[in-house]
């Protein structure tokens, strides 16, 4: 680290010292576990470290409760991918069923693309996923989503454009 950024640190430091037991407290009342809940703890610091312009804070509560928050259903929502792609291999039939490697890679593809999917309307990534993932065409991705074929075609291309430009970055 610079010394540029040891100010940052020892305030961020201080954050830490004076709010990560209150964030571990007020995390396990939604988490299942206390590890779940140390690790966003810890995870929302680290964020604000990497933020350099947070320097000073006005309501730190408020500002790490925010951070946390958004860590936490990024956290659920991993899981619940997790949990939807398990249980459509349960469903498959065995010689479909694939190795450990093959499935973690298989959700960590899957995380990617929800990240990737993130902040556009759920009918665009229910379009896309339709698509790609259950290889519907689109015809029948109108008549699952009840929308017009147009509509289907806007949305794969506001989705398409969307991976484009993460391609780009």
């Amino acid at each position: 680290m610079s010394g540029a950024d040891t100010p940052h640190s020892d305030y961020v430091g201080g954050l830490f010292r004076s709010h990560y037991p209150w964030l571990c407290a007020r995390l396990r009342r939604h988490l299942d576990s206390s590890a779940s809940a140390e690790d966003i703890a810890a995870d929302t610091f680290v964020q604000l470290l990497m933020a350099p312009d947070a320097v000073p804070i006005r309501q730190p509560r408020a500002l790490l409760t925010t951070i946390a928050q958004r860590l936490m259903y990024q956290l659920w929502r991993r899981r619940d991918l997790e949990r939807a792609y398990l249980d459509a291999l349960q469903q498959a039939p065995d010689a479909d069923v694939p190795s450990p490697e093959d499935l973690a890679q298989m959700l960590e593809a899957l995380e990617n693309i929800d990240c990737l999917l993130d902040g556009l309307p759920d009918k665009v990534k229910a379009t896309f996923l339709l698509s790609q993932v259950n290889g519907l065409t689109y015809p029948e991705i109108a008549a699952e989503l009840g929308i017009s074929q147009r509509s289907v075609s806007d949305y794969m291309a506001r989705a398409i454009s969307r991976c484009l430009r993460a391609r780009g970055d």
